[in-house]
């Protein structure tokens, strides 16, 4: 902690954080006396929110006498000023029942968690589809459908199933193909992309091979297969929220000022590309998988210059060493944090034990 950040700066920080998020105008010192009742004058006010500026907690807009808070403001905010409540057990209630009504279908979870945090944080949300901790091969099927054309079904731990079509040069029959199965499937079990590739590498430089020419042929579909899977994760975040978070002052085109109303503009075709293309996005996903709570990331915390505007509230959700997904919220760093790292954190829960029910795994949920 920074030296000379007294008790009197830190409260007066919370009260100006709190403040800002709630009416999104810069903070006065002598709306900070009126409304709180502080027994300090407004200068005495004044001079710490000067020096709370110094300190880089605090910056004002323009030649407002009010202060806002900066990213370094909002950060010390959540770590270490914010009162964090539950979500109230009837909205508690209110949200299972709402889960409970389509248990079973798991797409409709995934549009019904996004809609719940949107609705409930008043931004974006974001929400992936689970899948494996880590992909980890369990078997191979091979059919013939065709002459030449083999049907080819890889199966993974955790339910996942990749169905793909394979071109040979001359027809095989089933028994064979039979066969290739049950040695790829016997020598590559339980095994991991890259412990796969591991294994077509050898193969192919080991002479002779240990495997014919077709079994190498459907082990190169295998790990392009399941390369494939891992890279497509990001192409299966589902958002909701847009009008919710639209409705924030920081998006609202109607500004008096020019220069504001052109950067609401551009902050939501921003966000319209963040949210389409998923950059700035993807490797903050990919961390909060391997990471244990909720993650928040306030502005320019981010690495990516696009999401350095925003802050991202996100949580991992899914049953532990099995299937795990990330859900959150987006939006301006002038976010209720208390509010929506809460109800992130409630629904990760929710769903976690939808995910733990759903597949039958008696597993700790993930939080």
């Amino acid at each position: 902690m920074a030296a000379g950040f007294t008790e009197r700066r830190q409260f007066i920080l919370k009260l100006v954080v709190e403040e800002f998020i709630q009416n999104a105008s810069p903070v006065a010192s002598e709306t900070i006396v009126r409304k709180y009742g502080l027994p300090v004058s407004s200068a005495t006010v004044r001079n710490e929110l000067s020096a709370l500026e110094e300190m880089g907690y605090l910056t004002h807009w323009h030649t407002s006498a009010g202060r806002v808070p900066t990213d370094s403001g909002y950060r010390f905010f959540v770590e270490n000023l914010m009162e964090l409540a539950s979500l109230s057990l009837e909205e508690q209630r209110t949200i299972r029942h709402q889960f409970y009504q389509v248990r079973g279908e798991f797409d409709q979870w995934i549009q019904l968690a996004g809609a719940i945090l949107a609705r409930t944080a008043q931004n974006a949300s974001v929400v992936t589809f689970p899948r494996a901790e880590q992909l980890i091969f369990k078997s191979v099927e091979l059919i013939a459908i065709h002459d030449t054309v083999v049907l080819v079904v890889l199966v993974f731990h955790g339910g996942t199933i990749k169905q793909q079509t394979l071109n040979l040069e001359q027809a095989r029959g089933q028994e064979e193909l039979r066969r290739v199965a049950a040695h790829i499937s016997e020598q590559c079990s339980n095994c991991t992309i890259s412990q796969v590739e591991a294994i077509l590498e050898r193969e192919c430089k080991q002479q002779p091979p240990g495997f014919n020419e077709l079994e190498l042929q459907v082990l190169e579909m295998v790990t392009h297969a399941m390369r494939q899977f891992e890279d497509q994760i990001q192409d299966q975040i589902h958002s909701d929220g847009l009008l919710e978070m639209f409705s924030q002052p920081e998006f609202n085109p109607t500004l008096k000022r020019e220069e504001d109303a052109q950067r609401a503009v551009t902050r939501m075709r921003r966000m319209l590309e963040i949210l389409k293309s998923g950059r700035g996005l993807d490797s903050l996903i990919s961390q909060v998988l391997t990471s244990e709570g909720v993650q928040v990331i306030i502005g320019g915390e981010h690495s990516e210059n696009e999401m350095r505007e925003y802050s991202v509230v996100l949580a991992r959700y899914g049953v532990s060493g099995e299937l795990a997904g990330v859900l959150g919220v987006i939006g301006p760093t002038r976010m209720a944090y208390p509010r929506s790292i809460s109800t992130v954190r409630y629904i990760s829960f929710v769903m976690s034990d939808l995910l733990s029910d759903l597949y039958g795994i008696d597993a700790a949920r993930i939080e």
